[in-house]
């Protein structure tokens, strides 16, 4: 079981370093990878190559603002789950969250804005075949009910 971590740019790190904090809180293992799909586009093709050859389980979570191009990219060329958690932008408004939420007909990455959320769709993702992780999904889940009651 593995979750990547997939950034556009090095300045994406702090918000992914976000997402994979929370794996760590589910015991998911993951990996960060750098690699852009407007400037890099061989590398990461090579990279998602190795990762899809991996005979585990598997989900990328993908981070890119601006115009998007990794997560669809990255959607493309894998048959794993890709999340797209694009960091939010001041500079444009928010308005270029649209390249995460309008793809191409037949590339499909979810989007999800928070970090946090995007570590638990890979945690309920992985889950599916590993009842250890399910557990974990569930006291988590069950312990966040308690806090909220618990006000």
């Amino acid at each position: 079981m593995l979750a990547i971590v997939m950034m556009g740019s090095p300045s994406d790190r702090p918000f992914a370093a976000q997402i994979t904090e929370a794996l760590d809180g589910f015991e998911i293992p993951w990996e960060t990878r750098i690699a852009s799909a407007h400037k890099t586009p061989q590398v990461l093709l090579e990279l998602l190559a190795a990762y899809e050859a991996l005979g585990t389980p598997k989900v990328y979570i993908t981070v890119a603002g601006r115009s998007n191009a990794l997560s669809g990219m990255v959607d493309a060329a894998v048959i794993a789950p890709v999340i797209a958690c694009p960091p939010y932008s001041d500079k444009f408004g928010g308005g270029d969250i649209y390249s995460s939420l309008r793809t191409p007909s037949g590339v499909a990455p979810g989007t999800v804005l928070e970090p946090k959320n995007a570590a638990l769709l890979a945690a309920k993702m992985l889950g599916l075949v590993d009842a250890d992780l399910r557990r974990r999904i569930q006291e988590a889940q069950a312990d966040q009910r308690r806090r909220r009651l618990s006000r």
